[in-house]
């Protein structure tokens, strides 16, 4: 599994960027971002290097920050390859929070990054169908 940091911001101009600043500073690279908003903030979700330190830096620069365990998944770069993993999860009725995908540029391989509320039984599954898991340590 893979740690995701979800960081609230408001919303307003530089507030993304006041997020990635202090990442930067504290030499942590960012491998994934995705931002989910509503009128007044954001979540902003992240997948870092060294997520433990990452969480410590942004909170001591003020920032309201959480590590959340997701999944991420290794696809080969097919058509299909993606529905063929949320069939998997659906038929043994394993529901999704939210998705989203990052390259990891050395291999050029599409990793799906999810949430579920069934993260053992998603991991489980998806491994006996040959699904290859991602975890912290390939990034």
């Amino acid at each position: 599994m893979i740690k995701q940091l979800s960081v609230f911001v408001e919303n307003r101009t530089g507030s993304l960027m006041d997020v990635t600043n202090a990442l930067t500073k504290a030499h942590i690279n960012i491998r994934a971002i995705s931002s989910f908003d509503n009128p007044e903030f954001s979540i902003l979700r992240l997948v870092v290097d060294r997520a433990e330190e990452a969480k410590a830096y942004l909170t001591s620069q003020g920032f309201v920050v959480r590590i959340h365990p997701v999944v991420g998944v290794e696809l080969v770069d097919q058509k299909g390859n993606l529905n063929n993993m949320l069939k998997i999860l659906a038929d043994a009725q394993i529901s999704i929070n939210y998705i989203y995908s990052f390259v990891i540029r050395e291999e050029k391989t599409p990793v799906m990054v999810f949430s579920t509320d069934d993260l053992e039984d998603a991991v489980r599954i998806l491994e006996e169908a040959n699904v290859k898991i991602v975890d912290d340590s390939e990034l």
